[in-house]
């Protein structure tokens, strides 16, 4: 079984539920996706709000994976930049597979959509993410055709005492 990805889908109350569900179990699960759990929905939702309200003012663009039940298992936002000097390159954040999903191979399938999709943007060059340091995932996104080519040491505080490198990673598309 596989992942259905979407580029820029409709965005109903199923689908913003959805997203908000994988937000949430994947930050309680321990992902590192802008919080630390434990994290509730209430307190994920204005992020999410402003991810929705930059989709609908054509800043970001949002690609979701699917599971065969339609539920919502993988996530990624686009952020473009608005700099004259950048707009070659594109952000991608909020990446995220359910944990339930974890290990079936639907985070590469997720970069390699990505990855897909970016192509099809009007000048885009290269993908680049950051990634919080200590889990390992600039291992993994290094083993997807990323290359690490920043770290800030000890930029991300997890908690008092725990802090975490700042890792940028970038994926050339030419």
């Amino acid at each position: 079984m596989s992942l259905t990805f979407t580029l820029d889908p409709a965005v109903t109350p199923a689908l913003r539920d959805g997203v908000l569900d994988l937000w949430t179990d994947v930050s309680n699960a321990g992902g590192a996706v802008g919080f630390v759990a434990p994290v509730s929905r209430d307190e994920i939702r204005p992020d999410l709000v402003r991810h929705l309200a930059a989709m609908a003012e054509g800043r970001n663009r949002l690609l979701v994976g699917q599971d065969a039940s339609g539920q919502v298992a993988a996530t990624a936002f686009f952020a473009f930049n608005s700099h004259r000097l950048q707009t070659h390159w594109v952000m991608l954040y909020t990446v995220m597979v359910h944990p339930r999903h974890q290990g079936k191979g639907y985070g590469r399938d997720l970069l390699a959509a990505a990855a897909d999709a970016a192509r099809g943007f009007d000048g885009i060059e290269a993908i680049r993410l950051g990634c919080r340091g200590g889990l390992g995932l600039e291992h993994f996104y290094g083993s997807c055709g990323y290359k690490e080519v920043g770290r800030v040491p000890g930029a991300i505080r997890v908690a008092p005492g725990d802090y975490r490198d700042d890792i940028t990673m970038l994926l050339p598309l030419m």
